[in-house]
């Protein structure tokens, strides 16, 4: 069991070399049934794949949100943003979800795992939340996606605030929207790979 650590502090993190990040050529928008489809026959052969899912902000007290409303699957080439507001791509989302031999892997998914049960009906399979993972070997339970790129590569993962409080139930996202949800989950697989696991 490794002694406990911390995540570096913000400063030393922000001091450190950008991560690289996938652009917009390796980014796949998928919005129909049959996008959806041809993205469920190219990964479903993979073993791990980066998961991550956003959500449209809800700005009035009380209000409910109906998200999530893309949900992101990366290969260490490429990124999948499902549109969850075409119903045509649900299915296809639910069958790679549903997938109990392709890992799944993230940072701090309890919350997405709930809305996808409640928006999707099904329960995921072969989730593996990275935050356990970075606990389970001796650091602080919310490492998040920043602090393990910092941790694992010593590098800055680069996170636009104005992109991750955008509006993700927009029928076309913008390439900064589509920048941003792709690195988040591309990301969590390579922490994964880096921490020996796959």
């Amino acid at each position: 069991m490794r002694e406990k650590h911390s995540v570096p502090e913000r400063e030393a993190i922000d001091a450190m070399e950008p991560f690289e990040r996938l652009g917009l050529e390796q980014i796949r928008w998928v919005a129909s049934a049959e996008q959806a489809e041809l993205a469920w026959q190219e990964l479903q052969g993979q073993a791990v794949l980066g998961f991550d899912t956003e959500s449209k902000p809800t700005f009035v007290r009380h209000e409910a949100s109906d998200g999530p409303h893309i949900l992101q699957l990366a290969t260490t080439s490429t990124a999948y943003i499902f549109s969850l507001s075409e119903p045509g791509c649900q299915p296809s989302v639910a069958r790679l979800l549903g997938a109990a031999n392709i890992l799944k892997v993230g940072f701090g998914l309890g919350d997405d795992r709930k809305r996808i049960v409640a928006k999707l009906g099904i329960e995921p399979q072969g989730i593996v939340d990275l935050n356990h993972v970075f606990h389970q070997q001796g650091w602080r339970k919310d490492m998040g996606v920043k602090g393990a790129v910092a941790v694992m590569y010593q590098r800055r993962f680069i996170k636009s605030k104005k992109a991750a409080t955008s509006n993700w139930a927009a029928r076309q996202l913008t390439s900064a929207q589509l920048i941003y949800a792709a690195n988040d989950a591309w990301a969590a697989l390579r922490v994964y790979q880096a921490l020996g696991l796959g």
